[in-house]
């Protein structure tokens, strides 16, 4: 009986698989990325130097070598631990954990102990016979006894042709894939809480900025309605100021509200309360992120990108399930067996002689299954190739996402310097226009105007920065981002 498990043992894991050669599909992509907008020389030049370096790569950086400020940090720690999505992904990964060993399982027979104790009592003259038919005999004076203790499996397969082994490597690539997601999950929370925190950040500046507006035009309002007291500013002058002050105070208004749905946008990424010390009192311009992040070749991307991986991982799983729906049409090897004691007495367990084992093989050869074997492995190829497109789409939207990051790279620099001259020049478009309506020289339309264009330039330049360090984020996510503190155990 132990050589018989043995031999059984030995042939199921050395058995053959039919599973298909798996080749990595060719990505339809370029091999290079799309060349910076004509005209930006300078930040032409440092996406090609970012590309073509030979630094780490994006994968390599770790996010909080990227994202400096230590606010952000903590808010982007407390995400990672409390996030709702960052909670399911590692609960997806331990439900996939517990499928695969399921799964694996299955190699081996499952042995268990079992005692038995079986009654039986039949009218006078009738009792069993083989086969579970009755006949008459001997009467017997009371019910029949039997005992039986022992160790035993029951429906073992034998795994000759790699059914079992396609299925457990299937559900093995799976748990990789749920692996790849959660890092792609993660690397999504960190980039979604910079933005979302980023956002903030701009729309407090927005807010100080209305707020240093709306002062001046308070303070210029002031100074109007004493000259209209005073008989010189014109009734006209009065209301064109208290327009000013009317619009500046709706869009304060407008700016809380925003400051406002910002932090409760943040604390939902967090899943937690808003740490203390986490404000958005600082500037844009205070934030320290990376400037150039090195890129390489398309094709490097494919290393990185979590969601790519994940997609090659349930590939290859569906190839597997290729060789399970192959091995059906093959003939099948159940084993079952015990080995154990019995006896009609309970006292004559373990006794000597009382040995009892049973080995019974069974062999299954499909003949006729109405189609089913030929459908589960017509499923299986379909759905193969139905992967390998989405395997395909994953690595086209991965360089549309890095080339559009690129294309924002290569000019969002030149727009903030534009718009930042643009700050000064209405700056001292104002002063001067305010200057002149003080010595008389224009109406207090000219300020008016003077103080539109510059309030315009001011918000402009908030909103360009924060799509400069936003794109920045972007870029980092679209190039795999970094994930330097994430470690999973193999199953």
């Amino acid at each position: 009986m132990k050589n018989l498990l043995r031999v059984a043992l030995s042939l199921s894991l050395v058995g053959c698989t039919l599973e298909p050669h798996y080749e990595r599909p060719q990505p339809a992509v370029t091999q290079q990325w799309p060349q910076p907008p004509a005209g930006d020389e300078i930040s032409g030049a440092r996406t090609e130097a970012a590309t073509q370096g030979t630094e780490r790569s994006a994968a390599q950086i770790g996010w909080r070598e990227f994202f400096n400020d230590p606010k952000m940090q903590a808010l982007i720690e407390q995400a990672l631990k409390h996030n709702p999505n960052a909670q399911v992904a590692t609960l997806n990964i331990a439900a996939a954990r517990a499928q695969y060993q399921i799964q694996r399982a299955s190699i081996f027979p499952k042995i268990s102990a079992s005692a038995t104790e079986q009654v039986q009592k039949y009218p006078t003259g009738v009792t069993p016979i083989a086969g579970g038919a009755s006949g008459t005999t001997a009467a017997r004076p009371g019910p029949l006894r039997y005992y039986d203790v022992g160790l035993g499996f029951t429906s073992y397969e034998l795994d000759l042709f790699g059914r079992i082994r396609s299925l457990n490597h299937a559900r093995l690539q799976q748990y990789l894939g749920y692996l790849e997601t959660q890092r792609s999950t993660q690397i999504s929370v960190v980039a979604e809480v910079a933005s979302a925190y980023l956002t903030w950040l701009a729309d407090s500046a927005l807010l100080r900025i209305t707020e240093q507006t709306l002062n001046s035009q308070q303070e210029s309002l002031n100074l109007i309605r004493m000259s209209f007291d005073g008989g010189v500013a014109t009734a006209l002058d009065l209301h064109q100021a208290e327009t000013t002050v009317a619009t500046a105070q709706a869009n304060l208004a407008q700016y809380r509200r925003q400051v406002a749905q910002d932090q409760n946008a943040v604390v939902v990424l967090l899943g937690a309360p808003m740490p203390g010390e986490v404000t958005a009192a600082q500037d844009l311009d205070q934030e320290k992120l990376l400037t150039d992040l090195p890129t390489g070749l398309p094709s490097i991307i494919l290393a990185q990108r979590p969601d790519i991986l994940a997609a090659e991982h349930n590939l290859i799983a569906a190839n597997a399930n290729i060789g399970a729906a192959r091995a059906a049409f093959f003939p099948s090897i159940l084993l079952t067996g015990s080995y154990g004691t019995a006896s009609t007495q309970l006292s004559g367990l373990f006794q000597q002689g009382s040995t009892a084992w049973t080995f019974s093989p069974q062999i299954s050869l499909p003949i006729f299954a109405g189609g089913a074997n030929v459908a589960s492995l017509d499923l299986a190829k379909v759905q193969k190739n139905i992967l390998i497109v989405q395997y395909q789409q994953s690595i086209q939207n991965a360089v549309r996402e890095v080339s559009d990051a690129l294309a924002g790279l290569a000019t969002l620099d030149s727009q903030v310097a534009a718009d930042t001259a643009l700050v000064a020049s209405s700056s001292e478009s104002f002063r001067l226009s305010n200057m002149r309506y003080t010595g008389g020289v224009d109406n207090y339309l000219g300020v008016l105007d003077a103080q539109r264009v510059l309030y315009t330039a001011q918000q402009s330049l908030v909103s360009v920065k924060l799509a400069r360090l936003q794109n920045l984020v972007t870029l980092y996510k679209a190039l795999g981002g970094g994930w330097r503190e994430h470690s999973e155990d193999a199953p």
